[in-house]
């Protein structure tokens, strides 16, 4: 900028400060006798434009959407919905320029003769009828106020003193040069304060007449007009009547400057302020239209795990793009209260992930997301998230895929007494043991096992493994320990728990059903993210201080478990749902037509209990339980947790359909394993099990044989067991054992009678109904 044009720009605008009457007079000398200051400031005077005058301040709210795109909810401390001019009505522009700024599109940012009008019209009417700086000066002054970061730059941009007037004056000069008229004025009312915390004409309009800004009749964009000035004094849900005379001062004006007639100005005075309130957007989690634990989820992962303030949540406009699911999330949410009524002691969890991405779809329980603690149905801890209860025999899944990596195949056959005292593991200082919950066949093969539940079997299959190392690093890298504290899985290990495989650890819903997606996903193991775009208010992905987008994609790892593994453990657990396989324990979860897999569980004294099914889509956990203190929930996995599984995936299987699971691995089905050899006696088993490469183990047992009799061999004669295995003679101690009775004595042969009549037969034995006679 040339010398003359700086003395020039800078003579008008202390001429503007002067004659606008923001200085009295004795003000005035210190100007003049520090011209020396005033030239040395010159230079910050007329520079560039701060950035938040040259960006398209300020922006709107959050937006937080459903993998659909439907709306959740919003993150906002001040209510904004920009919009561009288009989105505007003429009226409401004419109307906003009328009352602030009549010669808007005659100046060039500062109005000399405007302000000095506003001053005697002010001075007359003993208020202020009219404001004495132009709209650009405005959209300074209200800019610099809104994007103020701290206490002291929001003081900056409205202290009354000459170095801020000159500064709000050079720069509406430097807009009006930037920008054209339609730019400036649709800024202002994007950014103008019209009460009721919204900030905007679009929030305006929605708040006030349930319109938006594009459909404002000329009434009501005289109202917001008139509320710029004293959105507070004049707020018609307040005073009416105020805002009544304002609006009609605002006509007058429209009708004095020609922008409308006479007779519409009074037809429009005449009308009622007709307002039709609406609700402001939603705002947080509370108030999100569905999925508010979803939402919770989300906001935590952004603030907690991308790094994403609760601030810029609040002010920078982002877009959330989510993975919730809706149809499902309402089909949770229904199936849950169906078993279980909003705010019962017993919380039912339903929670769903997708195979192979790992995005959260639904997270439904019977409690609403508040934080009213006097309400039993309100909630702000995430249940679904929260580890309080095992899960039961959800776990034996993790201790027969370790069994399956060993190459144990799933035709390994054990025959195990009930209860089952461990060779391997202790309750404290005595030995561990189990009882199965019901009736089974002492011999199983380590399908059947499974999807029966035989907990006998399964601490005898944890006998075979040797530890617990194998089945607790199975779950870890299925992904059960993302949401526990890291040292949990060495600990279960280096204490030796037998009991891992039953399911007593607390165990997370999410996390459940996010370690069975990793089997559904054929090995692939994903960690659970509920968001996939994180946009900024230009629509382009939000980038952290490197530069790299916060939000980078699925966090994938392909074969975290063996895949022929994963399918093969598929194929067992579709036996637990679908018809046809007696003993099974979660038939209430089947939908007919589809391939479905599962696993039912109960802790301890039935104080939780849940299944875990899955599609090759969708994986779902479902746990019942009171969060708060210990209950029997009445039932076990295959009751209420099956029964609300079918009803939240019926409907979405039946309308979006389901595929089919790849076939197991043969060579994970047979594994390493071979007959074991049927044998007479004790000797001639340890023979013929050291040539068949197994490892013979005798052990006595309870038995109704007489002591010492042979009773088989675990696994039995004809099952299948590794190379190097132990194979347990099992011996009879004759506990049990009955004596046979002694035979009784023959009866004296009776005398001889007198012989019969020539000719007649000889009787024979008495004729038994009902027995052969021969």
């Amino acid at each position: 900028m040339s010398a003359a044009r700086r003395i020039g720009t800078l003579a008008q605008l202390l001429g503007a400060v002067v004659l606008a009457g923001v200085l009295v007079a004795a003000a005035l000398f210190p100007v003049v006798g520090g011209i020396g200051v005033t030239a040395r400031n010159s230079a910050s005077l007329l520079d560039a434009l701060p950035v938040e005058l040259t960006d398209r301040t300020p922006p709107g709210n959050t937006v937080v959407l459903a993998a659909n795109g439907e709306v959740i909810t919003g993150f906002y401390d001040e209510n904004r919905a920009p919009v561009a001019p288009d989105a505007i009505a003429e009226v409401m522009k004419q109307a906003m320029v009328a009352i602030e700024d009549a010669r808007f599109f005659s100046h060039n940012g500062l109005d000399v003769q405007g302000t000095l009008r506003a001053a005697v019209t002010n001075l007359v009417a003993g208020d202020v009828q009219e404001g004495g700086s132009t709209l650009t000066q405005q959209l300074v002054k209200q800019t610099l106020l809104q994007t103020a970061e701290t206490p002291q730059e929001a003081a900056a941009a409205t202290e009354q003193t000459l170095e801020r007037k000159l500064r709000e004056a050079r720069l509406a000069l430097a807009l009006e040069e930037t920008y054209s008229k339609d730019e400036i004025l649709t800024r202002y009312l994007n950014i103008v304060y019209f009460g009721q915390n919204a900030y905007g004409v679009q929030a305006a309009a929605r708040i006030y007449f349930s319109v938006d800004a594009a459909d404002l009749t000329l009434p009501q964009a005289a109202m917001l007009a008139g509320l710029a000035q004293s959105p507070t004094n004049d707020d018609p849900t307040v005073n009416p009547d105020a805002a009544t005379t304002r609006r009609n001062q605002v006509l007058d004006r429209m009708a004095a400057q020609g922008m409308v007639s006479t007779v519409d100005a009074q037809a429009a005075q005449a009308a009622p302020l007709g307002l039709a309130l609406g609700a402001a957007p939603p705002r947080g989690c509370v108030q999100a239209s569905v999925g508010a634990f979803v939402c919770d989820y989300v906001q935590r992962y952004l603030t907690q795990t991308l790094g994403i303030s609760q601030e810029q949540l609040e002010h920078d406009g982002l877009t959330i793009q989510t993975t919730l699911d809706p149809d499902l999330q309402r089909a949770g949410d229904a199936a849950v209260l169906q078993t279980l009524p909003m705010g019962d002691s017993l919380a039912g969890m339903f929670t769903a992930v997708q195979p192979g991405t790992g995005h959260l779809l639904a997270m439904s329980v019977n409690r609403v997301f508040g934080y009213d603690p006097a309400d039993p149905a309100q909630e702000s801890y995430n249940l679904n998230v929260a580890a309080s209860q095992g899960s039961g025999s959800t776990y034996k899944v993790f201790t027969a895929a370790a069994a399956l990596a060993r190459q144990y195949s799933q035709y390994y056959t054990l025959t195990t007494s009930d209860p089952y005292v461990s060779r391997v593991y202790r309750d404290g200082s005595e030995p561990y043991d189990v009882r199965n919950a019901g009736r089974y066949s002492p011999t199983l093969d380590l399908s059947t096992a499974l999807y029966q539940s035989s907990n006998t079997y399964f601490l005898a299959l944890e006998d075979a493994l040797g530890s617990v190392e194998e089945p607790v690093r199975m779950a870890e890298a299925a992904g059960l320990f993302q949401f526990s504290d890291p040292g949990l899985p060495q600990q279960i290990i280096d204490e030796n728990r037998g009991s891992f495989t039953f399911g007593a650890e607390a165990t997370s819903p999410l996390a459940l059903a996010s370690a069975y997606s990793t089997f559904a996903a054929s090995g692939t193991r994903c960690l659970v993210t509920p968001v996939t775009a994180v946009l900024d208010r230009t629509g382009a992905p939000l980038t952290d201080a490197d530069g790299a987008p916060v939000v980078r994609g699925d966090q994938c790892t392909p074969g975290a478990i063996n895949p022929g593994v994963a399918t093969t453990m598929n194929q067992i657990l579709r036996r637990d749902v679908e018809p046809g396989n007696p003993g099974q324990t979660g038939s209430r979860a089947y939908v007919a037509g589809h391939q479905i897999a599962g696993k039912t569980g109960t802790s301890q004294d039935n104080f939780s209990a849940a299944f875990v099914g899955y599609t090759p889509e969708i994986t779902a956990s479902v746990m019942v339980l009171n969060p708060k203190q210990n209950q029997d929930v009445g039932g076990f996995g295959g009751n209420k947790p099956a029964t609300i599984w079918r009803a939240a995936m019926a409907p979405i299987l039946e309308a979006r359909g389901s595929g089919e699971f790849p076939p197991a691995d043969p060579s994970v089905v047979n594994g390493n394993t071979r007959p074991v050899p049927g044998c007479g006696s004790v000797s001639a088993c340890r023979s013929a099990l050291t040539s068949a490469g197994f490892v013979p183990q005798t052990v006595t047992v309870n038995g109704s044989s007489p002591s010492g009799s042979l009773l088989g061999t675990s696994p039995p004669a004809g099952g299948r067991a590794v190379v190097g295995q132990v194979v347990t003679i099992r011996v009879s101690n004759g506990a049990s054992y009955v004596p046979p009775a002694p035979a009784p004595a023959p009866a004296p042969a009776p005398a001889p009678g007198p012989a019969p009549p020539p000719g007649l037969p000889v009787p024979g034995p008495p004729v038994v109904p009902g027995l052969p006679t021969d």
